[in-house]
């Protein structure tokens, strides 16, 4: 059953709005499009961009704009399937959308910030450039699926605990990677990595989860 045609109004805009900056990712960086693709199980796409990137990267910018637009069109899905539904409001969906931002940067921002003080910016870059691309991985897989969950299937439990799943398995893999890239370093400092994991990979999003709920 579709939703309602302003709903579906707005959703049309906003995947024009996703189409519109992967298409240009892909017109203008064609070559390392192509190699973005192969990110996740892959250490070579990072290893050959990683040192060339800066803080602000058109490239990720372009398809960070797809993230953006797919993790909150994603959660507004799960809100309505597991909580309350809510009729699409384009103003809620840009304060969830400038939310889901904050989030994300200031997150960056603390992991880039104690990298310097503890002078571990060599080391922690290519980790960061890693996980910025796997996210913007996550939203380019999401993109198909939120279409699809819109326009047509209708979400069910079924369908959105499988899409965790595969969401959590991209992610899982990209850590594997990230992991097998420094193990020695990792190994060296396995406390630190420990402590690392528990502040600033699991902790935030935990308490995400309790201000959302």
């Amino acid at each position: 059953m579709l939703r309602e045609l302003i709903s579906n109004d707005w959703y049309t805009i906003l995947f024009v709005l996703s189409l519109i900056a992967i298409t240009l990712a892909k017109y203008l960086y064609s070559v390392r499009f192509a190699a973005f693709l192969t990110v996740i199980g892959n250490s070579q796409y990072v290893k050959r961009y990683a040192k060339d990137s800066k803080f602000v990267d058109q490239f990720n910018s372009l398809l960070f704009i797809n993230q953006i637009i797919a993790f909150s069109t994603f959660t507004f899905i799960v809100y309505n399937q597991f909580f309350t539904p809510i009729v699409f409001d384009i103003l809620l969906f840009l304060k969830l959308s400038l939310g889901i931002i904050g989030f994300i940067w200031l997150k960056v921002l603390l992991e880039r910030f104690i990298a310097n003080i503890l002078d571990i910016s060599d080391l922690i870059t290519p980790y960061l450039f890693q996980k910025i691309n796997s996210k913007n991985y996550t939203g380019l897989v999401l993109f198909p699926i939120n279409l699809t969950l819109i326009f047509a299937v209708e979400p069910t439990d079924h369908w959105i605990y499988s899409i965790f799943i595969l969401l959590i398995f991209i992610n899982l893999i990209s850590f594997i990677t990230s992991f097998k890239t420094h193990q020695k370093l990792i190994l060296n400092n396995f406390l630190y990595f420990i402590l690392y994991l528990c502040t600033l990979e699991i902790a935030p999003y935990i308490i995400l989860y309790k201000l959302l709920s």
